[in-house]
């Protein structure tokens, strides 16, 4: 199985990655853990990233489009991958595509994750988090049992600034602006599956492997 996972911020791309990878018995690739393995390895691609890395500038597509080719030779993607984090952008969609024609790796099945701007905002803004051990909360999913204060360690709970308001639009904005043509991309190609986002973890991910068994099956038939 070759998967990509698109969506909004607060889709829940991670959760439905971690559950797919497991089920297919394929390797989830992160662009973000792929670039740190990379230079803490020190490959040829790994110092040239570091170089954008330590100045805190963004790493070129054509250096990490070099590092995901690399771990897509690796063994243990030969039967299948799940990117996560990757495309992010046309040009990295259509640099994607060549490194993988190029290779004789099938294209990718793309599933995209269907979740309007407000419920990103109330799944993302409702989240806090405690500032001396991390346990993580919701005040409406799950709260803690006094009002801003930490079950586990009575510490008092933050909204990390990832977590406000106006930075969540903000990131939906880009999002918007940089992401959402993709789908129209691998709309065109045969390779989009749109998939309703809302609802249990356990609903939405019955719905993504309905799709996925559903292309399984007609690539089956003779």
């Amino acid at each position: 199985m070759y998967l990509i996972l698109l969506g909004p911020p607060g889709a829940g791309k991670g959760t439905q990655a971690k559950m797919l990878a497991e089920r297919y018995r394929v390797p989830q690739i992160s662009t973000g853990d792929i670039l740190r393995v990379a230079v803490a390895a020190g490959t040829p691609l790994g110092k040239e990233a570091k170089t954008y890395m330590d100045r805190g500038a963004l790493v070129p597509d054509e250096v990490v489009i070099g590092i995901v080719r690399d771990r897509l030779t690796e063994p243990d993607c030969q039967g299948g991958y799940l990117l996560d984090g990757f495309p992010r952008t046309v040009a990295q969609v259509e640099a994607l595509t060549r490194m993988l024609r190029e290779l004789g790796v099938p294209l990718p099945t793309v599933v995209s994750l269907d979740v309007g701007e407000e419920e990103v905002v109330r799944r993302l803004a409702g989240r806090r988090t405690c500032q001396a051990c991390g346990e993580p909360f919701h005040v409406e999913f799950h709260p803690a049992r006094l009002e801003g204060v930490c079950d586990k360690c009575g510490e008092d709970l933050i909204q990390r600034e990832d977590d406000k308001e106006e930075t969540i639009r903000r990131r939906l904005q880009v999002y918007r602006e940089q992401t959402e043509p993709l789908i129209g991309y691998y709309q065109t190609q045969g390779l989009l599956e749109t998939v309703n986002g809302l609802g249990e973890t356990g609903e939405v991910f019955a719905r993504i492997s309905s799709k996925l068994e559903g292309r399984v099956d007609k690539a089956a038939a003779p």
